[in-house]
């Protein structure tokens, strides 16, 4: 009898660099987009004709548009490529959270993925980038006053997950000083996340958004710095790479779209409806880079 051939070395590095996703949680994330696009597309069929948004205070963007898209003032989609797009972060999000499920459920420890190891943190993540889709996909389809305050707060929540994710793989747990036991940080930097999300929101006209952006996209980039000069994640080095390489491409596409030089109108093809899919990406590789640890395979 012939002995089953053994794996070749490109199929063994494609392993730790890719992950392992079960077949539920592409129907979970799938049939969730599907759900939102049936539910989006009926209720613009309902209010086919009417100004829907019309009571509401608008947004200085729906007579001085920031964008190149065409802007239809009565329409409940006000834009349509930049609302649609933003299905992208919750694809990511779905997936996440679908993943969390599956690391919960499945008796297998992933080799210095803390992530992988906590499923709550991959709900927090995903939660986070399902808020940032509602938020930003609010604004370009009402593009009032209360979209562009939930899409700008939403912008925040899910580096403040990823964060709160290196974070926690930092310090897991922390001792009592009146005991021998201890008790996960997880629940702590959760509650720290959603509590200051809420307080960029609540305060949200108060504050430079470029700063915020800023200094949270910063110290994502020390964090991770640190992350490979201290514990060495080179197996999954890749990711790290992707997600900046797609945050830069995205950049390019918006500042393009700002400056009205991406395409036209009436195109189906937004220069900023290309940035939220490209930063959802950048969102995604990021995640993975985190939950795949030394680039063990989660089976």
């Amino acid at each position: 009898m012939k002995s089953a051939p053994s794996e070749s070395p490109s199929a063994r590095a494609g392993a730790r660099h890719f992950p392992s996703i079960p077949n539920w949680i592409h129907c979970f994330a799938w049939g969730g987009i599907l759900a939102l696009v049936f539910l989006v597309v009926g209720i613009s069929h309902l209010y086919d004709g009417q100004n829907f948004w019309a009571s509401w205070t608008e947004a200085k963007e729906l007579r001085r548009p920031a964008y190149m898209e065409q802007i239809y003032p009565d329409n409940f989609l006000r834009t349509r490529a930049n609302s649609w797009s933003n299905l992208a972060y919750v694809m990511v999000g779905l997936y996440a959270i679908g993943l969390g499920f599956h690391d919960m459920r499945r008796n297998l420890s992933i080799k210095n993925s803390y992530l992988a190891n906590t499923g709550p943190m991959s709900f927090l993540f995903g939660g986070m980038c399902c808020y940032l889709g509602f938020g930003s996909g609010f604004f370009h389809a009402s593009l009032t006053r209360l979209g562009q305050r939930i899409d700008v707060a939403s912008m925040y929540a899910p580096l403040m997950a990823l964060i709160a994710i290196n974070l926690a793989g930092w310090l897991p747990r922390i001792k009592t000083p009146w005991k021998e036991n201890s008790f996960p940080t997880w629940p702590i930097l959760t509650l720290v996340v959603l509590i200051a999300s809420y307080l960029l929101y609540r305060y949200k006209w108060s504050m430079s958004s470029v700063k915020v952006l800023s200094t949270l996209i910063l110290s994502m980039t020390i964090l991770s710095v640190l992350e490979e000069l201290v514990r060495r994640r080179r197996k999954t080095f890749t990711w790290l790479i992707f997600a900046a390489a797609t945050l830069v491409s995205a950049r390019a596409c918006w500042e393009l779209d700002v400056a009205k030089k991406f395409s036209a109108p009436d195109s189906c093809l937004q220069g900023h409806a290309i940035w939220h899919f490209l930063t959802a990406l950048s969102l995604g590789g990021l995640y993975f880079y985190y939950r795949l640890g030394d680039g063990h395979r989660p089976d």
